[in-house]
Parts: structure tokens; C-alpha cells; sequence
């Protein structure tokens, strides 16, 4: 077997082992992380809520999320990730099921935030625990798929939260206590079973043979080494690195363009007519990450046939905000371009993200790894609260969603400039860090 054969054949063995489990703890995730758009349905008259109201409770998550990032993820780097992923999903999943609980404005705002609180780390943590185990090489489809439970969340999320809100009034209990309690659960469950499936690292990994485990440790320990010959960084350092810092604000305007769809988009469905049903605009919310699903998988794909970042990243972002200002000129008077606009972007917002976390590593090692993702993860996701808030407060402010999906747009827009300074000092250090060990060999 030569060398290239050798190589596929460990990173498709580790592959299989990983990512669809990963897959699928993520698809979890991110139900429970978004099905509160479509508990708004009735919820929202249930108790009260005004638009800001939901915006407030539907940003607040993000909140926890920011303030437990970090320390959620220098945890992980402590204690392993099969141990604290598992904690993780475990304690979500619980205070998921207790949304079921809310009675009104201040126990939804104090339960949105231990959400937050509790899933903090998950994400960031996933991004590091890949780089412990494929090459950076491989890194754009692998991110891709794994953040392909995204769009399918949110396809299967729309068509079962839509359904199990008919759960309505069911041993006296309302349709989205049941959707809260029932897509909670699964989270506790597969937690538990993380704690038996995960392996921390290649070289604790049995599931591989000896010399494959050997290989694997030795490739990622010699790219770790490039990496940290440009330069090493330390915490504090990293917390103040301006390239970190603009990634924060680049995944921020991205975040922004992404739930501030996610959230309000069953409510923008129902616009399109009075006579549509629960189970009706949770098939036509889907339709969007459908059309996601399958557009990320293509544009990681892609990005790393061709070895290419920077353009794959901007022209996505541009293009995402661009279709997200022509869907708020479509509007309700034409339901069909709307949901087809809000397809591309979300190809494009989808898409995009992988390509986003392959730059992090590519400059970032160890404890300053730990730190710089999830950094730039709690800074973006600051944006799941300003992007549901500002279309919350625009909609009451206004009675129309138009100017709403106007600001997720420019927002795109904004973010695609910054991404493309960012990558561009990116690729410059690592071309000067190439030239000066060519001339130290030679």
C-alpha cells in the first residue's frame, strides 16, 4: 500500500468512527438551540410575549453562551473532550426539557440564558477536538459535514417541531411544552452514551491499529509544529490578537444573518397566508436548509479540491447578503422568490462556515487554540442575540419584516469585507513563514 493510499485510509477509518456521531450530537443541538422559533407560534399568545419580548428571550441564550465560552473550552482541553462533551449535552438537554417550564417574561429570559450557559463549549469544542484528529488538509470538508447537521437540524427541526406542536392540548399540556420536553430528552440520552464512545485523542485511540495511531499522532504533532515556527502564541495574547478579534466580528455579522433568519422565518411564513397550518410552515420553513444541506456539502468540497479559502469564504458571505436584501423586497406578495432568496443565502450562510474555521488553526496551537475558537465563537454568537433582538424591535417598530432582512443583509455584506482582510494577512504570514523556511533549508 503506498503512502497516499495508506493516508485515505486513516482519515476515512477515522472518518466514520467520528463524524457521524458528531453529526448527529449536533443535529441535537441545534433543535434544541432553535425550535423556540417555532414554540413562538403559540407560545408567544400563551403567555403574553410581544416581538421584542421573543427577541429579548430568543437573543438571551447567546448571552451564557459568550460569558461560558472560554472557560468552558480551556475545560475541555483539561479534562478531554469525550468527559466534557458529554457534560455538555447532558446539561443542555436537561434545561432544553425545562423550557416546558417558563410561566412568563422572567422565568423564558432566566432559562434562555442558563441554555446558553450550559451549551457553551459545545461548538468551539467540536472545531478543536477535529484538529486533534484530520490534518489540515482535510479540514474544510471534514467541517463541513460535521456542521452539515445544521441545515438538516433545521430541515428535520422544522417538520417535527411543526408536528408536535398538534401535540396541543394532550393530557392537558400545550403543543410546545411537548416539543420542548420530547426533542430535549434525546440530548441527555446521547450524552450518557458519549461518555463511552468518544476518544480523546489518536493515541488513545484502540479502535486503530498501532502503526495507524503512530502515523496519525506523528502527522498532526509535525503540522502543529509548522504551525507554532511562525510563532507561538500565549493566552492573553491570543485574547488580544487583532486577526482573533476580527474573526469575532466577521462570525458576528455572519451569526447575525443566521438566526436572525432562523428565529423569526416561521413567523415570516406565516405571513404568507392565514390559512396555512402548524405542520404547513414547518414544510416550508425546511425548504431553505434543504437547499443549505446540500450547498455546503458542494462549497467545503470544493474549497478543498481547489485548496482555496478566501474567495470561497467572501464570495459566499457577499452573495448570502445579497439574496437576503432581494427576499425583504419580495416579501409576503411573493411567497415563492422569498423562500427561494432565502435558500440561496442560506446556502451561502451555511456554506460559508466551514471555510470560516479552517483559519483559526492555521495560526493558532494548543492552549491558544482553546482559547482563540472559543473566543471567536462566543464574540460571533453574540450575533444569535443582536440578529433575533434587531428583527424583533424592527418588526414592532415598523409592522413589517422588510427592514428587518434588510439589516441581516447589510450585515452579511459588512461581514464578507472584513473576512477578506482577515484572510488575506492570513495567507500573507503563512507565505512569508513558507519563503523563510525554504531559504533556512537551502
Amino acid at each position: 500500500m503506498n503512502d497516499k493510499v495508506y493516508e485515505k485510509s486513516v482519515i476515512n477509518k477515522v472518518t466514520w468512527r467520528l463524524i457521524p456521531f458528531l453529526v448527529l450530537s449536533y443535529l441535537l443541538c441545534y433543535i434544541d438551540r432553535v425550535n423556540l422559533g417555532f414554540a413562538a407560534l403559540t407560545m408567544n399568545k400563551e403567555l403574553g410575549f410581544s416581538a421584542t419580548v421573543f427577541g429579548w428571550g430568543a437573543g438571551l441564550l447567546f448571552v451564557g453562551y459568550f460569558l461560558f465560552e472560554v472557560p468552558s473550552n480551556l475545560a475541555l482541553q483539561r479534562f478531554g473532550a469525550r468527559i466534557w462533551i458529554a457534560r455538555i449535552m447532558i446539561t443542555w438537554g436537561i434545561i432544553s426539557a425545562a423550557m416546558a417550564l417558563i410561566q412568563g417574561t422572567v422565568s423564558f429570559y432566566v432559562m434562555r440564558f442558563l441554555l446558553g450557559a450550559a451549551e457553551a463549549g459545545f461548538f468551539p469544542g467540536i472545531i478543536l477536538y477535529l484538529t486533534y484528529w484530520f490534518p489540515a488538509e482535510y479540514r474544510g470538508v471534514i467541517i463541513s459535514r460535521f456542521m452539515f447537521a445544521q441545515p438538516i437540524a433545521l430541515m428535520l427541526g422544522s417538520a417535527i417541531s411543526g408536528w408536535l406542536l398538534n401535540l396541543d392540548g394532550v393530557w392537558g399540556i400545550s403543543g410546545w411544552k411537548w416539543m420542548f420536553v420530547l426533542e430535549g430528552l434525546p440530548s441527555v440520552l446521547l450524552g450518557i452514551v458519549t461518555l463511552f464512545y468518544l476518544t480523546d485523542k489518536p493515541e488513545k485511540a484502540e479502535w486503530l491499529k498501532p502503526d495507524e495511531r503512530k502515523w496519525l499522532q506523528a502527522r498532526l504533532d509535525a503540522e502543529r509544529s509548522k504551525v507554532e515556527a511562525v510563532r507561538k502564541y500565549g493566552f492573553w495574547e491570543t485574547l488580544l490578537n487583532p486577526r482573533v478579534l476580527l474573526l469575532g466580528f466577521t462570525y458576528v455579522c455572519i451569526v447575525i444573518g443566521i438566526y436572525g433568519v432562523n428565529m423569526w422565518l416561521p413567523q415570516i411564513v406565516k405571513t404568507f397566508s392565514s390559512q396555512l397550518s402548524n405542520t404547513q410552515i414547518g414544510l416550508i420553513s425546511a425548504i431553505p436548509f434543504v437547499s443549505a444541506a446540500i450547498g455546503m456539502l458542494f462549497i467545503g468540497i470544493s474549497s478543498d479540491h481547489f485548496q482555496e479559502r478566501k474567495w470561497h469564504l467572501t464570495i459566499t458571505t457577499v452573495l448570502a447578503g445579497l439574496t437576503l436584501l432581494a427576499s425583504a423586497y419580495t416579501g409576503s406578495s411573493s411567497p415563492a422568490w422569498t423562500i427561494f432568496f432565502l435558500s440561496v443565502s442560506s446556502i451561502c450562510l451555511y456554506g460559508c462556515m466551514p471555510i470560516f474555521w479552517t483559519y483559526p488553526p492555521a495560526f493558532l496551537t494548543g492552549t491558544a487554540a482553546a482559547a482563540g475558537i472559543a473566543l471567536i465563537n462566543s464574540i460571533g454568537n453574540l450575533g444569535g442575540f443582536a440578529g433575533p433582538f434587531a428583527v424583533g424591535w424592527i418588526k414592532d417598530t415598523t409592522g413589517d419584516f422588510l427592514y428587518g432582512l434588510i439589516f441581516l443583509g447589510f450585515s452579511a455584506i459588512i461581514g464578507a469585507l472584513v473576512a477578506y482582510i482577515v484572510c488575506t494577512k492570513t495567507e500573507q504570514t503563512q507565505a512569508k513563514a513558507a519563503v523563510s523556511r525554504a531559504e533556512s533549508v537551502n
